[in-house]
């Protein structure tokens, strides 16, 4: 009777009558455990609507300022690399550079666009609608705008000024040139699985609490040190060729910025948004079925 009436208070603390947990730790194994997918779902789901709402002046200078902090990210492997003895584990250490314009970038809460191939697309694939579906097409449209305009002027800056050392200077323009290496198709599959990562960074974040910055560290540098293209980022590189004359405007559209937006919104879209919310509809469903 006691081991029965001890299983029925547990009950009343919601607590299940096979654990073997008191009501203080029962507690505490609650608040350790993962949170559901779905928990996640729509925490990115509601910053996604607050975001489809904000006015465009304001995703404008948001984005710009992520653009230009991008250029940070190249500006840091380049220094790197040019004090780094010429070895093979020289990119090892220099692509750990990559992930400071995303750093930036994503504690600073600036809009960048690879993050929008997630956070504005679950509400769109919540509740279709054509009126969401032209606000989170604004969204891109504005923000992909900014960005690349800020990459463009740091990019720029740093072609037409003695800011840095002529040998960064020099790696600038040979990061650059390497982001447009590859056929097509080469580069588009690059991009799927940099456009992919962005995503699930985007995902991981909201729960990652205290390590948000190793997981922001890990992943980008992951994207870095892979050769995959993030249209953001090598857009710096990229551009920086084009303003001291080692490529073509049309070489940045054709062969870089093509394949690169087209593999990022595939990676972003396909592999994290939709997967995931068909993930969450089907255990909603499932639940449902279940009651």
């Amino acid at each position: 009777m006691a081991l029965f009436g001890l299983d029925r208070g547990k009950e009343a603390e919601g607590i299940p009558s096979d654990s073997p947990l008191k009501p203080p730790e029962f507690k505490e194994a609650l608040r350790r455990r993962a949170p559901r997918a779905a928990i996640i779902y729509e925490a990115i789901r509601m910053e996604g609507e607050d975001e489809l709402k904000r006015p465009n002046s304001a995703l404008f200078w948001s984005g710009l300022a992520a653009g230009l902090s991008m250029g940070f990210s190249l500006v840091t492997e380049a220094v790197l690399h040019s004090y780094l003895p010429d070895v093979r584990w020289r990119p090892l250490i220099s692509k750990l550079g990559y992930s400071v314009g995303f750093l930036i970038v994503i504690l600073g809460r600036q809009q960048l666009f690879t993050e929008n191939t997630l956070t504005p697309i679950l509400p769109v694939l919540r509740k279709p609608s054509l009126n969401l579906l032209v606000q989170a097409l604004r969204l891109w449209i504005v923000v992909l705008a900014a960005n690349l305009i800020g990459t463009f002027i740091f990019a720029w800056t740093i072609g037409h000024t003695a800011i840095l050392k002529p040998r960064v200077r020099a790696d600038f323009r040979v990061l650059g040139l390497k982001d447009m290496e590859g056929d097509f198709l080469s580069i588009l599959l690059r991009a799927v699985f940099a456009g992919w990562l962005i995503a699930l960074l985007k995902w991981l974040l909201p729960f990652a609490k205290t390590s948000r910055l190793w997981v922001i560290i890990i992943i980008t540098y992951i994207i870095g040190i892979a050769g995959f293209s993030h249209i953001i980022a090598g857009s710096v590189g990229v551009f920086y060729a084009v303003v001291v004359g080692a490529a073509t405007w049309g070489d940045y559209f054709v062969r870089f910025m093509l394949p690169t937006l087209l593999g990022n919104v595939i990676g972003g879209v396909s592999l994290v948004a939709a997967i995931n919310h068909a993930q969450v509809v089907y255990e909603g469903n499932k639940t449902q079925d279940d009651l």
